[in-house]
């Protein structure tokens, strides 16, 4: 992927030094505290940080351990509010992540799986009623963040050859069909309230979410890796296509290169048209976390104009000082550590090394806002994160752990 940056290791490993005692670490204030297993934001996230650092020989089993320990010590949630982000679903994702050897937590990972395959099973019947029922999904239905796209995620992580990962992949493609009943020519996935999930004036009518956080990448991404993985359901190709149709025809060119907005709303919908606008380069709505989705699913499918097309998109960012400087914030889900890290997957898929090329001065770019980092250790929009993706970008190497499954890299 790229050759070892020893200032990036420093970096990160003086992240994970000042990330490493629990008690230490939430003496700042509490952050955290009252979320253990939260992977966003709490003990479950920072136990990834020190997971991947010890499979990888940078850190410390003991310390991945006892943060572990943390994110597990309170009754875990499997209610409405569990997703891969939270509850047992987040304590999954990272269980198996820990888990070095054949059969190392073999007795919570067995309850684990009980329980989130339980909560899928409960997830899927809950949609399948509301297709049934013509009615427009919620976000929370099937996003990343919050839905049947992160558990379909876990568990294709966890144990790709279970039904209820086929269950889940069915799902995602009965989700991009035409909706029971209706005849606006809307997608299945086009939603009746506003991107932060509630109803609102300022969109009447609701909208298309095309970010990989809340919207139609997440899905897209899912089926593409279930594909690539020999994991498939009837109909998924089709769905795979109908999603990129979509996004294709909202695809928007400037000078800096390719972009997609990160919303539909209705009147754009109905007029074909949007205005251009200036979109920050992020992994959660902005170009590469759309390209990465676009690039899985050109592999998946082997259409290479696709993937190709994607990388291009990709590049022509990394090479936008004007999309570059507009990321100040150094987090995983709205800055810096979130393009370096789509950027360093998305290398290591490309059949050139153009992208690869454009690393050392991404991670330089980050190093430089390291003084400007907030004081939160979170995963997703603080310190953890950062030195995550900090770590790849200094091995070289795509993680072994995976961990970047959660943002729906690999």
């Amino acid at each position: 992927m790229s050759h070892p940056n020893p200032q990036a290791l420093a970096a990160a490993t003086a992240i994970a030094t000042q990330l490493a005692d629990p008690d230490t670490v939430y003496g700042m204030g509490g952050v955290g505290r009252r979320r253990p297993q939260s992977l966003a934001g709490g003990a479950a996230g920072i136990a990834l940080l020190h997971i991947e650092r010890a499979r990888t020989g940078h850190g410390d089993p003991a310390t991945a351990h006892a943060w572990l320990t943390v994110a597990a010590r309170d009754a875990l949630s499997a209610g409405g509010n569990a997703s891969l982000y939270f509850g047992t679903p987040a304590l999954a994702f990272v269980t198996h992540a820990a888990a070095a050897r054949p059969g190392q937590y073999a007795r919570a990972l067995a309850d684990l799986d009980t329980s989130v395959i339980a909560l899928t099973r409960r997830r899927l019947d809950t949609a399948h009623a509301r297709i049934e029922h013509g009615e427009r999904p919620a976000l929370a239905e099937f996003d990343l963040i919050r839905g049947l796209a992160g558990l379909g995620a876990h568990h294709l992580r966890r144990h790709p050859e279970h039904e209820i990962t086929r269950a889940v992949l069915a799902y995602l493609v009965r989700l991009t069909e035409p909706p029971l009943g209706r005849t606006d020519g809307l997608p299945g996935w086009w939603t009746d309230v506003s991107p932060n999930g509630a109803p609102s004036p300022d969109f009447p009518g609701g909208h298309s979410n095309q970010g990989m956080s809340h919207g139609i990448c997440g899905p897209l991404t899912v089926l593409a890796l279930g594909l690539q993985r020999g994991i498939t359901v009837n109909g998924q190709m089709e769905a795979i296509g109908r999603i990129c149709t979509w996004l294709d025809t909202w695809a928007q060119d400037r000078p800096g290169g390719r972009w997609w907005p990160g919303y539909i709303t209705l009147d754009q919908a109905l007029q074909g048209h949007i205005e251009q606008s200036n979109q920050r380069a992020s992994w959660c709505y902005g170009t590469p976390g759309v390209a990465r989705a676009q690039q899985l699913a050109g592999l998946a499918t082997s259409d290479t104009t696709r993937q190709h097309g994607a990388e291009a998109a990709m590049l022509a960012c990394l090479r936008d000082p004007a999309q570059l400087d507009r990321l100040t914030d150094p987090g995983l889900c709205h800055g810096t550590s979130g393009m370096l890290q789509t950027a360093c997957r998305m290398a290591a898929d490309a059949p050139t090394p153009d992208l690869a090329g454009e690393l050392p001065n991404l991670t330089a770019r980050l190093l430089t806002q390291l003084s400007t980092a907030p004081d939160d250790p979170e995963l997703l929009d603080g310190r953890t994160g950062i030195a995550l993706a900090l770590h790849t970008a200094a091995t070289g190497a795509v993680p072994l752990t995976s961990w970047d499954a959660f943002l729906l890299m690999a």
